[in-house]
């Protein structure tokens, strides 16, 4: 579960990105990827315009998704927790309590060959800055770590 703070953004990015390398590797009947909102704002809304563009530029499709906010019950049903940023991670934790399973990274945690959770680099957010491209990178090279790191 990719999540990010109102998934229009960085966490949509992140699920489609990650499907799709998913799909490259064959793994679509091992790996299912979602991705989630700390905050109820964008509760409903699809993905920003300019970020599902980045995708398409990239040939990697994005409609149908709608933002919905992440839930106990995620916590509960995924295997890994993946945030964009730190301030991610505060806002999860009201969502959650604690991280008792050992469950939410960074997505960015996977580039260091020995990852730690919640140690690496913030995914920068396009909201503020509008460069989806900057965006895109990160993100694709932070799930394409974690494919490595899965084992793919």
């Amino acid at each position: 579960m990719f999540v990010c703070h109102g998934n229009i953004c960085r966490s949509p990015m992140a699920e489609f990105i990650m499907k799709n390398l998913v799909e490259k590797a064959f793994a679509s009947g091992e790996i299912h990827v979602e991705s989630s909102a700390t905050s109820r704002e964008e509760i409903g809304n699809g993905i920003y315009p300019p970020a599902a563009t980045m995708l398409s530029l990239h040939g990697i499709e994005s409609k149908g998704h709608r933002a919905r906010q992440f839930t106990i019950d995620d916590y509960n049903n995924f295997d890994m927790v993946v945030v964009m940023e730190e301030y991610n991670v505060r806002n999860l934790f009201r969502i959650i309590g604690c991280d008792c399973d050992g469950k939410v990274w960074k997505l960015l945690d996977f580039r260091n060959d020995s990852p730690v959770r919640c140690s690496g680099d913030d995914i920068s957010d396009p909201w503020y800055h509008g460069n989806f491209d900057k965006t895109y990178k990160e993100i694709l090279a932070g799930c394409k770590a974690l494919m490595h790191y899965l084992g793919y």
